[in-house]
């Protein structure tokens, strides 16, 4: 079975996760367009990592840019092992709006949201697209380079 998934962070291309949707092992993840969401999202970048968080708060931010993949059970089930889904990230369907290519209809995917965020996440700057290398400063830090008994969801979960 497929399923559209819309990426707007670090699963990208030439972004630092983008290997996690290449990799055979982790299943099919195949490329179709590039996207933007149909509602407005706050896309912030937290914790000390520097984690882009698409956080579930509909009308507030900006119809965000991203990616949208077709991927198979096997690379879903990577991918919610990667976003923690759904103890931190939680896997919900949302339209997303095709920027280019013959699509005109609205395409339904999977979006990884942040929800239960703290509120004081809302006054932090939001971005319409992610890149890790932005002008922005927060360079996305590689799991192999945190420590793995820090548990950093406090600085965003309530």
């Amino acid at each position: 079975m497929s399923h559209k998934v819309f990426v707007y962070g670090t699963l990208k291309r030439n972004e630092p996760n983008h290997h996690w949707l290449t990799d055979p092992k982790n299943g099919v993840g195949t490329f179709m367009t590039e996207g933007k969401t149909k509602n407005k999202y706050p896309l912030i970048i937290g914790t000390r990592y520097n984690i882009p968080f698409l956080l579930q708060a509909p009308g507030k931010g900006h119809h965000v840019k991203g990616e949208i993949y077709e991927v198979d059970d096997l690379m879903l089930s990577k991918l919610d092992i990667l976003e923690d889904h759904p103890n931190y990230y939680v896997r919900e369907v949302d339209d997303i709006v095709p920027i280019s290519g013959s699509q005109s209809e609205n395409i339904k995917c999977w979006v990884y949201f942040l929800k239960n965020f703290r509120p004081e996440l809302l006054s932090k700057q939001q971005f319409e697209c992610y890149s890790s290398n932005g002008d922005h400063g927060l360079k996305y830090m590689e799991r192999s380079n945190r420590d793995p008994n820090d548990d950093y969801y406090p600085e965003v979960k309530r």
